[in-house]
């Protein structure tokens, strides 16, 4: 049984700009500058809570800078909030930056099984997934050249690839289906659309509505780090 609880969750990074005049700044984009404890802060996110159970898809959506990325790395474990938890039950998997953690003086195959057990995958598992994976990056014998060989585009086929072969509970994705000539894009839109399908919970970011309609049944809406809505999603919209 997968659960995720996000409970007044707020974050704040140090601002280093200009001082302020006030005790609050807003901006056309990110979230509020503050002054907090005698010090300057960006509110990238303010008192966000929602509760997801099996089976919920949620999609988040915002102009840039809106605080859509940063709550699915709050999510993710990455970022640790001052204010507020994250009470997660089940394994949560990510995609939200396909390039970390590659070793450049690696193979891509040898990256593939590196990144495997990190993420507590048995040898004999992730040799199950090689043939998938080589078949979906379509890099043929570029995936046992050294990792810092490789363009952008390669990185990003064999990190999607990669990120989207382990099965998890709960699955954070954030919108990289842009990456890639058009025939890859179908087949990340496709693989994204199976891999939310095999997941317990699913939170994706994008700005797509399409992507938001055909793969979540509910919508938070961020504004300044904070949700401005909160709405069931029109499977037609």
């Amino acid at each position: 049984m997968a659960r995720l609880i996000a409970d007044r969750v707020s974050l704040y990074f140090p601002y280093t700009g200009k001082p302020l005049d006030s005790q609050t700044a807003i901006a056309k984009v990110g979230g509020a500058i503050i002054k907090r404890n005698g010090r300057t802060y960006v509110r990238a996110l303010h008192n966000v809570s929602f509760e997801l159970n099996n089976g919920d898809r949620l999609g988040l959506v915002g102009h840039n800078g809106s605080g859509k990325s940063t709550l699915l790395k709050v999510l993710a474990g990455i970022y640790k909030p001052q204010e507020g938890r994250i009470i997660t039950e089940g394994k949560v998997g990510n995609a939200l930056n396909l390039s970390l953690g590659f070793r450049n003086e690696a193979t891509g195959r040898r990256n593939i099984y590196i990144k495997g057990m990190i993420a507590g995958l048995s040898h004999k598992d992730i040799d199950s997934l090689i043939p998938d994976i080589e078949v979906f990056t379509e890099l043929g014998p570029y995936l046992d050249q050294p990792f810092h060989t490789y363009s952008q585009g390669m990185r990003m086929r064999l990190g999607l690839a990669i990120a989207t072969a382990f099965r998890y509970d709960i699955l954070l994705l954030d919108e990289w289906i842009g990456a890639g000539d058009a025939a890859f894009r179908v087949k990340a839109a496709e693989r994204t659309a199976e891999l939310a399908e095999q997941s317990s919970i699913l939170v994706l970011a994008s700005h797509n509505p399409k992507i938001i309609s055909r793969n979540c049944d509910r919508k938070i809406t961020l504004e300044y780090g904070e949700i401005s809505d909160d709405e069931q999603v029109d499977p037609e919209s």
